[in-house]
This record gives structure tokens, sequence and C-alpha cells, in this order.
């Protein structure tokens, strides 16, 4: 009997150790047609991210909103990656492009704060990104806003970085 208590513990250490910011970017009702008439739903996009360079999305839907949510913030823990910070900001200028979905990231001085709209600032403030300015081009749509946020946040690197990859230390990079 003695690893029941075992357990209960892990389960409250994870609980208590994961201080996420978990942000709701999009809260809709959906609805299907069957032989009776309409079954309706919602849906829910999450962020979910530690506001140290880990961030992720989700969406979930169900019958009522509160359940919604809670399957779109666990998938959004199931899909957290790692982003490449420069201080609080972004190390360059980035295009992310999903479907239709275009945003144009730049990077922003310290103490401009958070220049973007609301699916990009969801994702900026849960990633712990505190100076930026961005700008969603073609579509408005929060699913695909989300996804090329998330793209071109993915595409995000630092001087090492290219430096391993071509070859070149990193110093020799940052003089041109």
């Amino acid at each position: 009997m003695a690893y029941n208590n075992d357990r209960r513990d892990n389960r409250r250490g994870r609980e208590e150790g994961s201080e996420l910011i978990e942000k709701v970017v999009s809260l809709n009702r959906v609805s299907k047609t069957v032989k009776g008439g309409r079954v309706m739903k919602f849906s829910a996009l999450m962020v979910v991210g530690d506001g140290k360079g880990k961030v992720g999305f989700g969406m979930g839907k169900a019958g009522e909103v509160s359940e919604a949510i809670r399957k779109g913030i666990e998938d959004a823990k199931k899909h957290m990656e790692t982003i490449t910070l420069s201080g609080t900001t972004i190390p360059h200028e980035v295009m992310g492009a999903f479907g239709a979905g275009r945003v144009l990231l730049k990077p922003a001085a310290p103490g401009t704060g958070i220049i973007a709209g609301g699916a990009v600032r969801a994702v900026m403030e849960a990633a712990g990104i505190r100076d930026i300015r961005a700008k969603s081009l073609r579509s408005n749509n929060p699913n695909n806003v989300v996804s090329a946020t998330m793209q071109g946040l993915r595409s995000l690197r630092d001087a090492e970085q290219v430096s391993v990859y071509r070859g070149k230390p990193a110093d020799e990079l940052t003089k041109a």
C-alpha cells in the first residue's frame, strides 16, 4: 500500500512545479447538423508557456466551455517547444507562414513592449517575449495566425547556432 502514497506525492509535486501561463486565444461555438437537428459544441484555441522561452498551442473541443479549455491546455502542453530568445526580444526579424496566415516578427529595443494583435500577443506573453513588434498579414483567422507565429518562432536562430551550421566563429558572424 505504500506505493499509493508515492504516486500521490508525484502528482502533488507536478502540479506545484509547473507554473505555466495559460491563455485563451479564441473560443468558438460550433455546430454539427444531424438527423435530429443541430448538435452544439465549443472549440477553444489555447496557448501555454512558461514565460522563459517554452511555448505551445492546442485545440480542444467539447460540449462545455470549461471542458474544451481543459482539452486545449492538455494539447498545448503536449506540443510545447523551446524558442531562441535574445534577452527580452528575438534575435532577428522573421516571417512566419501557415496556410493563408503570415506574421512578420521584428525585434524591438528594451522597454518597447509587445506591439502585436490578439493572437500573436497571447503567444508572445506566454513565451516570455517582452519587447517585439509584430504585424499579422493576410489572414486574421486565429488558428492560422497562431500557427504562423509559432512557425516563425521555430525558425529563429542566434549567432552561436548559425556559427555551428556554417563552421565559422560566432564573433565573425556578428561583425557583419
